[in-house]
């Protein structure tokens, strides 16, 4: 049994989860689900980042403390989390004193192993309280954060630890062509590599001015005491994890799933961090794109939103997760719709899945009394084994998108294999070994099709799991994609697994 530790980007707490956010703990949790499966030992981390300026200036505005904000903030997450099904193993939180104790190990650790790879500098520049973090030129349009266009840029002036990033530059360059795979897509890959060619400029470790965050380990010449900069604590965090009680992470993580938006931090900085300490870096890093709601991208400081909630209720949970890894993908930028999030759901869940497992087993009910019968392969079973075939493939290089495409490959077989072959006919017929040939393929489709849905939509796949006549929830189950056994199982008719929308009165 392999190990397999997957963490996502920790959320900044000073707002109520979005559709991004979700997007990033759906596509992760897939993934995570996906390796159960297969039999890896998972270890999946998501949390919470709830230090920084942001944080502290959000707790003003609203008349409470910093800690009583984020206490607020990380319940209300935890309890999204939930509601979409996300089966995480560890909730971080960068206030705990576990954390705070590891970020300060990994900053001595550096200091140990690199005495001067942290000095001290004054400094000047434009900050992005959005971002917490300093923009150059190419990151600045019309004088605005590109990421955060309604937010006025600080210049800030003040003297910090800084880190020495420039010494990493070759180490970085060796990193990614020994290690094609170590960032993903090739996109992102390309955009870091751009950025290796224009050279790395040291960054700033600490921040002046105000105290919500983890005390630098070591005071400035002045004696001064710093706060550590929000990246330089947020990021450890996948390292940290180790420290608390009951964690089962290990280190180096084998995949971090990011947004796109913070590539530079996790592909440069922090494997940089990581070296100059003596650890080893992730195995890989894998950035999502964007998902946009009518062509803007959600953003609480931009005012494009869509209630989650809403969205979580419409169809259920099972369905928005389906639709987002399907319609949206896990890769490029994608758009969000009602219209479109309505079709999906007749077209693939209702009219499709449901279809299928409703009179599939509702036709075993009827002709077998709910009992599986013996019957030899068909066509269908090989249509099975190319689809968890290609399925595989998919899932094991990340493309959820694909993965679902080649289950729901199965489903439209199965569907045109019921029209083909007509069960009703070979029963009144009195052709039985047809028949049963005929029902115990699509129960092994259905149970093929239990196990691949399985990471895309856990509670409805669990419920088929359950209909075909198996106990507690295919979690460990791969076999039973690749060799259905279903001979004897008593199965019943789902009884509106996706029911279809009411239809509204012209």
């Amino acid at each position: 049994m392999a190990s397999f530790f997957l963490t996502t980007a920790i959320d900044y707490a000073n707002g109520d989860p979005h559709m991004g956010h979700a997007f990033e703990k759906v596509g992760a949790d897939c993934i995570a689900r996906y390796r159960r499966l297969r039999g890896d030992d998972v270890w999946f981390l998501i949390g919470m980042d709830e230090h920084g300026q942001k944080v502290a200036q959000t707790a003003v505005d609203r008349g409470t403390t910093p800690q009583a904000l984020v206490d607020e903030v990380a319940a209300t997450f935890e309890q999204t989390w939930d509601e979409l099904l996300i089966s995480r193993d560890q909730f971080i939180r960068t206030t705990r004193p576990e954390h705070h104790a590891g970020v300060q190990a990994l900053i001595e650790q550096i200091f140990a192993r690199n005495p001067d790879d942290f000095y001290e500098r004054a400094y000047t520049g434009l900050y992005c309280v959005g971002c917490e973090s300093f923009k150059t030129d190419a990151d600045i349009v019309d004088g605005k954060c590109v990421l955060h266009p309604t937010r006025t840029l600080e210049e800030v002036t003040e003297r910090n630890w800084f880190f020495r990033l420039s010494r990493y530059q070759g180490f970085l360059e060796k990193l990614l062509a020994d290690n094609p795979q170590f960032i993903q897509p090739e996109v992102r890959r390309n955009e870091i590599l751009g950025l290796l060619r224009q050279g790395l400029e040291d960054v700033s470790a600490s921040r002046s001015r105000f105290s919500w965050g983890i005390p630098f380990p070591r005071p400035l010449s002045t004696g001064e005491q710093q706060t550590t900069y929000v990246w330089f604590d947020a990021l450890p965090n996948y390292w940290t994890a180790r420290r608390f009680a009951g964690s089962g992470a290990t280190w180096p993580a084998q995949l971090h799933v990011i947004g796109k938006d913070i590539t530079r931090f996790h592909c440069v900085i922090w494997p940089a961090m990581l070296h100059a300490a003596g650890e080893p870096v992730p195995e890989r890093v894998w950035a999502h794109g964007f998902i946009y709601y009518g062509g803007d991208r959600f953003s609480k400081s931009a005012g494009v939103r869509l209630d989650l909630r809403e969205a979580i209720s419409r169809h259920g949970p099972d369905a928005l997760r389906y639709f987002l890894l399907r319609e949206v993908g896990f890769a490029s930028d994608g758009n969000f719709t009602w219209e479109r999030f309505d079709e999906r759901y007749t077209a693939d869940l209702a009219d499709g899945l449901g279809n299928l497992a409703s009179r599939s087993l509702a036709m075993i009910e009827k002709y077998r009394a709910g009992v599986v019968p013996a019957g030899g392969p068909s066509p269908l079973d090989e249509a099975g084994a190319e689809a968890v075939a290609g399925y595989a493939e998919a899932m094991d290089a990340f493309d959820l998108r694909g993965g679902a495409e080649a289950a729901w490959e199965l489903v439209t077989a199965a569907n045109q294999y019921i029209v083909q072959v007509a069960p009703w006919t070979l029963a009144k017929q009195g052709r039985d070994p047809e028949l049963d040939q005929a029902l115990a393929s699509l129960a092994r489709c259905l149970l093929r099709l239990a196990v691949l849905t399985w990471p895309f939509m856990p509670g409805k796949a669990g419920s088929l799991w359950q209909f075909l006549g198996q106990a507690d929830r295919p979690i460990r189950a791969w076999n039973a994609a690749t060799h259905p056994e279903v001979t004897g199982l008593t199965v019943r008719k789902p009884d509106g697994l996706f029911p279809k929308p009411p239809v509204a009165n012209p």
